[in-house]
């Protein structure tokens, strides 16, 4: 059966190539695998030079295009797929929020992050839903300048690793649930910081905007 037309789409931003595997920059990458990964849908080429995959009515979007350019695959895809900037939810890391952390918002300035400021600029719009991903020290200390670019290039520490898997699956339930009910029920359910339980249950809607 042929996919269904996408009502909506979630794109992880990120950078490709072997090099920025496991970084702190690439974890929206890790969250559309993770979707993926759940409906077991395998992200291919599409023609807007991003990996993608359909579950359901949702398109699943990791662009190739490198973080500062992430933008030209978004507008590439809502032409070829008819989508408004608001049926976009960007997902991508946030050196400042302590690690875990995510916020969810309909709309909002980059703050410096040049994937949003790409897809901000090429969608004509600061209207876009977006997800930031803490990947900042558990202590909130500021990070900036040089410093900053070399910190979100870096790997994970070991004794982070626990705590940015459990992100990464809150942060699918959070783009499942944004699909299927909307923003406000998304942050309500999961902005703020990880559970302090680590084995509290963790709810897995559909990513399917149909229900």
């Amino acid at each position: 059966m042929a996919d269904r037309a996408p009502t909506c789409a979630v794109v992880g931003l990120g950078n490709p190539g072997s090099r920025y595997v496991g970084t702190r920059h690439n974890v929206g990458f890790r969250v559309v695998e993770e979707l993926a990964s759940r409906h077991d849908a395998q992200l291919g080429g599409e023609a807007c030079r991003c990996r993608a995959a359909h579950a359901g009515d949702v398109l699943l979007v990791a662009p190739q295009t490198f973080m500062n350019r992430s933008g030209w695959a978004a507008r590439c895809l809502a032409d070829r797929h008819d989508l408004a900037a608001e049926a976009f939810l960007i997902v991508y890391d946030d050196v400042h929020l302590p690690l875990g952390t995510l916020r969810l918002r309909p709309q909002g300035r980059p703050a410096g992050h040049r994937g949003l400021e790409s897809v901000i600029e090429n969608l004509g719009t600061a209207e876009v839903p977006r997800l930031r991903l803490g990947v900042g020290p558990r202590d909130g200390e500021a990070i900036a300048g040089e410093t900053l670019a070399d910190f979100v290039l870096e790997a994970f520490e070991p004794n982070e690793q626990q705590d940015v898997d459990r992100m990464i699956r809150r942060a699918a339930d959070a783009c499942s649930t944004w699909a299927s009910e909307g923003a406000d029920a998304a942050m309500q359910r999961f902005n703020g910081p990880l559970p302090a339980d680590a084995a509290a249950p963790i709810d897995q809607p559909t990513v399917d905007a149909a229900g």
